[in-house]
C-alpha cells in the first residue's frame, strides 16, 4: 500500500475531497498537524509522496511558527527523492520557498471565486491541461511567490500572476483550493476569525456573495478537482521514459 504524508496547519483545513479520493485509490494517509505537534521532525523517507496544505500563517512568520522551516527542509528532501509533491495555498508558497523563490505579500487579497487563466505550457501539462480558461477556483490568500528557478508557470489570475507551477515532473504548487467543496467553504465562512478577515479585506469581499458564487461554481469546480487530483494520483506510477543508450 502506498503511504502519503500530509502536512496540516489547522484542523479547519483538511484534505477535503482529496481525503476519500486518496483512500479509495489505495493510499494510507498520515496527517501531521503542526498546530498540535509543532516540534515534530517528519521523516519523508518512509512515504511515497507529500502533500502540504494551507494554513492561517505566512511563510515569513518563522519566529512564531518555527515548524515552517522544518517543513521547508522536509519538502527539499521529498524533491531530492523525486517524490510526488503537492503544495496547496500556503503549501504552494512553502514549496516555492524550498526551491529558493521569494514569498511576499500579494498586492491584493484574493478571497472568493476567481477565474483561472492557464498558461500555454498548461496545455501539455498532466494536471493543468484540464484548465480551459472558463473555470473559477476558490481562493483565500494574502501572499504570493515568485516563480522558482527552473519551474514551469501554469496558471494566473489578473490579480495574482503565479497561481500554479510545476517543478520537475512530479512537484506541483497550486495557490488555490481545489480540495475545498461547498461544505468545507461554508464551514470556513462561519469561523469568526475567518469572517473577520473577510470583513477587513474590503467591501468587495461579501460573505453572501462568496456563498452565492460557491453554490454557482461548486459543481464545475468539483469536476475539475477530480480531474486534477486523478492526474496527481497517476504521478505515483509514472516513471521517466528510458532513453536509448541510457544507463
Amino acid at each position: 500500500m502506498r503511504k502519503l504524508l500530509v502536512f496540516q496547519h489547522s484542523a479547519r483545513e483538511p484534505l477535503g475531497i482529496l481525503d476519500p479520493f486518496l483512500r479509495s485509490s489505495g493510499f494510507r494517509v498520515r496527517y501531521i498537524n503542526f498546530a498540535r505537534e509543532p516540534l515534530v521532525q517528519p521523516d519523508v523517507s518512509r512515504y511515497n509522496g507529500l502533500i502540504v496544505l494551507g494554513g492561517p500563517m505566512n511563510v515569513d512568520q518563522t519566529e512564531r511558527h518555527p515548524h515552517l522551516l522544518t517543513e521547508i527542509v522536509a519538502i527539499r528532501e521529498a524533491l531530492n527523492r523525486d517524490m510526488p509533491v503537492l503544495g496547496i495555498c500556503l503549501g504552494a508558497q512553502l514549496l516555492a520557498a524550498a526551491l529558493g523563490a521569494n514569498v511576499r505579500p500579494n498586492p491584493v487579497r484574493e478571497i472568493g471565486w476567481y477565474r483561472i487563466h492557464p498558461s500555454a505550457a498548461a496545455q501539455s501539462d498532466r494536471l493543468c491541461r484540464h484548465f480551459d480558461g472558463s473555470q473559477h477556483v476558490f481562493q483565500w490568500h494574502a501572499y504570493t511567490f515568485d516563480l522558482p528557478h527552473g519551474a514551469v508557470h501554469l496558471a494566473s489570475t489578473p490579480t495574482c500572476a503565479n497561481q500554479a507551477f510545476r517543478y520537475g515532473e512530479r512537484a506541483y504548487g497550486l495557490q488555490f483550493h481545489l480540495e475545498a467543496d461547498e461544505h468545507l467553504i461554508q464551514r470556513w465562512l462561519h469561523v469568526p476569525e475567518y469572517r473577520a478577515e473577510i470583513e477587513a479585506a474590503g467591501p468587495e469581499h461579501h460573505v453572501e456573495r462568496i456563498l452565492r458564487d460557491t453554490h454557482g461554481h461548486g459543481t464545475t469546480a468539483r469536476r475539475l478537482s477530480e480531474q486534477v487530483f486523478g492526474e496527481f494520483v497517476d504521478l505515483f506510477s509514472w516513471r521517466p521514459p528510458v532513453r536509448f543508450g541510457s544507463r
